[in-house]
């Protein structure tokens, strides 16, 4: 069963969420997907087994003794990652999302494909809890999109046993869509107030959109009348509330220490409940 963590804004507590569950789980993989800025290793200390694995995507690569300057190539790119300049074609790496469409629309033959490092990957085995494993991936500066770090970090995770919690991105952008297509089932964190509710909304569109089982949590909880808002649209879109994190000073002073408190694990091990639950059981 793969889990996906998500929520429509940055700040509402995906990581707290993910490490709680992965606390109370046995032979659980933890996939920080948050490769722009993954912090679930200052939380696990893992032991690396396989670290800095570099990922390269293909990018194109311009013979300028065979361009023309047709400008065929520039016109299919929709992210202006080529230029032309007289019968040359110039070529900006930063902005290029490797779709590959220039290669196919270059009828002179004057490009080809190389490598370009994106970013690496890391596996290992966390120090601060048993049996967890840490798969996580580290964006180079300046690459465009996250999205093809991820796909391949999703691959390895097929290829491995037990579940998989999938700490994603925040926002809505295509890396988070990426991040939590497939799940089986998706937790969104939310704040209770106008902020919070309505990137919540934003993120239910696109679980609706895939068709994910979707459950949210109400992180940073000042109880029943701060939540009302968010209770409401939740019920209006049939998607439960599965828990409610409130305020605690003592988790916050842990956390920022760069430890997983025991508190609220009870709450944790309770939605893993009504997970299982909704899901007939299965693992």
């Amino acid at each position: 069963m793969i889990i996906s963590i998500a929520s429509g804004k940055g700040g509402t507590g995906k990581t707290t969420l993910a490490l709680l569950l992965a606390a109370t789980r046995q032979n659980i993989t933890l996939v920080d997907c948050d490769v722009e800025e993954p912090n679930c290793h200052l939380f696990l200390q893992p032991k690396w087994q396989d670290s800095g694995r570099e990922i390269s995507v293909m990018i194109p690569h311009v013979h300028q003794d065979l361009c023309n300057g047709c400008g065929a190539c520039s016109a299919v790119c929709l992210f202006n990652a080529i230029a032309i300049a007289g019968k040359s074609a110039l070529f900006f790496d930063e902005l290029c999302h490797s779709c590959g469409g220039c290669l196919l629309a270059c009828q002179q033959g004057a490009i080809s494909e190389v490598e370009k490092p994106i970013g690496v990957v890391n596996t290992g085995m966390a120090s601060t809890l048993s049996d967890v494993r840490l798969l996580n991936g580290t964006l180079n500066i300046g690459t465009p999109s996250a999205v093809p770090l991820i796909k391949i970090m999703k691959k390895e995770v097929a290829g491995l046993s037990g579940e998989a919690l999938l700490d994603c991105p925040p926002g809505t952008s295509c890396s988070m869509v990426t991040a939590i297509k497939n799940s089986d089932y998706c937790l969104l964190v939310t704040e209770p107030n106008s902020f919070g509710r309505h990137d919540l909304e934003l993120a239910m569109n696109i679980t609706s959109l895939l068709k994910i089982s979707t459950g949210v949590v109400i992180n940073k909880s000042d109880g029943d009348l701060s939540d009302e808002s968010i209770q409401s649209l939740c019920d209006s879109r049939n998607v439960p509330v599965l828990a409610k994190i409130p305020h605690s000073i003592s988790f916050a002073r842990q956390y920022a220490s760069g430890i997983i408190p025991d508190e609220f694990r009870s709450v944790a091990a309770d939605i893993w409940r009504q997970i299982d639950s909704e899901r007939g059981g299965k693992g």
